[in-house]
């Protein structure tokens, strides 16, 4: 068996797909909306941002968020308003309806939070995120 440590890539590769799969099926079953789709909702509730912020809030590549920003617009969730500076580009706004959707979002998420620290404990839960949330943010 191979040691602890040389299989961190795998496990942490292996348990993002797992949970990215059951917060989808929560988020999809309490809102209508993906889990990619709520982190976009999140950062576009902080308002002011471009598709091409968002992409970068997100660490996505921009044709895969103007593909997911039209879905978003489509479904009533966002809207797009003209740049009052840049004229080709164009500020995004959560509507009532993401809103709504990100209030009915909130009891799935706390359960699948929930539910982490029940297995991760609340110190160990912390200290994941903690952890976790530098690796996104590529402090390694």
């Amino acid at each position: 068996m191979a040691e602890p440590d040389q299989r961190l890539f795998f496990l942490l590769q292996q348990a993002a797909h797992r949970l990215r799969v059951a917060a989808d099926r929560r988020c999809l079953a309490a809102a209508g909306i993906t889990t990619a789709q709520l982190g976009a909702l999140f950062a576009v509730r902080e308002g002011g941002l471009t598709q091409r912020e968002l992409a970068e809030r997100l660490g996505q590549r921009e044709s895969a968020v103007t593909a997911m920003v039209a879905r978003l617009a489509e479904a009533g969730l966002v809207d797009r308003r003209p740049h009052p500076r840049e004229h080709r580009a164009v500020v995004l706004r959560l509507t009532a309806a993401g809103e709504e959707a990100l209030t009915r979002a909130r009891p799935a998420i706390e359960e699948f939070n929930a539910r982490l620290v029940a297995v991760l404990g609340e110190a160990g839960f912390r200290d994941t995120v903690e952890g976790v949330g530098k690796l996104a943010r590529g402090e390694w």
